[in-house]
């Protein structure tokens, strides 16, 4: 199998300073049967990125190379690709294989994949729990090479200079408001409205629900509206969350860190149902099973989507006219844009325009 060296951005992993992206070179597979070689033209910068580079969930295999908001061209393809052709505008999101053969994957879920190390990640290698097992590298980097069934259709009237963030915000929020059969009329909150909030209240308007866009800050009230939510409820007001008791069909919770969850279990009428996503780990406080269950509410999680409901939501996201709220930035200023996800001071998605890495190549 031949391969080829590619500029990157990574994390070590060393003990000074290991934890700061900086310029490395990886070797990428030239494609060979299925797979196609794609050059990155843009790539989303998602909090789990964050989380991953820092080890934050104990299982980062270094170095980390981070990056599954991918879009980019196809430069190759493999002797048996039929669905991708050369110039094709494609993108590649949280996973680039799975085991192909256990229940899940035989459903159509390479998401639920029931081997031993589950899905294969686009970066990190397998997702277990102990950092043991094998890497790969992601989106930040100048080109990738996937199988051609892991990869996904860009429809040609969504900017693909703003799509990227669809590819893991935007399918993360849009799979569990489907599931939940979200349609018209029904009461949506959406909890956080940062980079998947943002997504989750365009899509859940999409999809004709009144939506609620809850916040801890008032400054995002504005914002808020401007996404097209319906309404605005301050989760720190309790006379506001006390007034919103048994209110929502369907709650939808993008916090990506630790949190009380019980507050917001009030909120949900009898029969609702709240889904955690973005965060992997305990709440803050266990959750207080007589509010979920006196009133049959459920409580859950949820982490990504399928293949076929990323390029589902592609499709719906075109159809719609859904596009995330993006800032453009330069590859060498990936540690500022951390910092400013961390703080919360991007409005609502970085994306890299990998051009500037290549420009390192010069």
């Amino acid at each position: 199998m031949q391969s080829f060296t590619v500029k990157a951005y990574g994390a070590s992993g060393s003990l000074f300073g290991g934890k700061t992206l900086e310029p490395i070179d990886v070797e990428r597979n030239k494609p060979t049967a299925d797979e196609v070689l794609i050059e990155i033209l843009y790539c989303g910068v998602c909090h789990s990125d964050i989380h991953q580079v820092h080890n934050d969930w104990k299982n980062t295999i270094y170095p980390c190379v981070p990056g599954h908001e991918i879009v980019g061209r196809v430069v190759e393809t493999g002797p048996q690709v039929t669905k991708f052709k050369t110039g094709s505008i494609v993108g590649v999101g949280c996973m680039v294989d799975s085991c192909g053969t256990c229940l899940s994957c035989a459903q159509g879920e390479e998401n639920y994949c029931l081997s031993e190390t589950g899905p294969t990640m686009t970066y990190n290698g397998d997702f277990t729990t102990d950092g043991s097992g094998f890497n790969t590298f992601g989106g930040y980097s100048t080109h990738i090479t996937v199988q051609e069934s892991f990869v996904l259709d860009i429809p040609e009237t969504l900017d693909m200079a703003k799509v990227a963030p669809i590819l893991c915000a935007g399918v993360t929020t849009y799979s569990p408001l489907k599931r939940a059969n979200v349609k018209a009329g029904d009461k949506v909150g959406i909890i956080g409205i940062g980079g998947l909030g943002h997504m989750a209240v365009k899509i859940a308007k999409a999809m004709s629900a009144h939506v609620t866009a809850i916040t801890t800050r008032e400054e995002k009230r504005e914002a808020a509206l401007q996404l097209g939510a319906d309404a605005v409820l301050i989760s720190e007001d309790d006379d506001a969350m006390q007034a919103h008791t048994y209110a929502f069909d369907f709650l939808l919770c993008t916090i990506p860190y630790a949190f009380d969850v019980n507050p917001y279990i009030s909120l949900l009428k009898p029969h609702g149902n709240l889904v955690t996503v973005g965060l992997i780990g305990p709440y803050d406080k266990p959750t207080n099973n007589m509010e979920v269950a006196k009133m049959n509410r459920t409580v859950g999680g949820s982490l990504i989507g399928s293949i076929a409901e990323t390029q589902e939501v592609l499709e719906f996201c075109a159809r719609h006219q859904i596009l995330p709220d993006v800032e453009m930035i330069v590859m060498q200023d990936i540690n500022n844009a951390f910092e400013e996800i961390k703080n919360e001071d991007v409005r609502f998605r970085f994306v890299i325009d990998m051009a500037s890495l290549k420009e390192d190549e010069d």
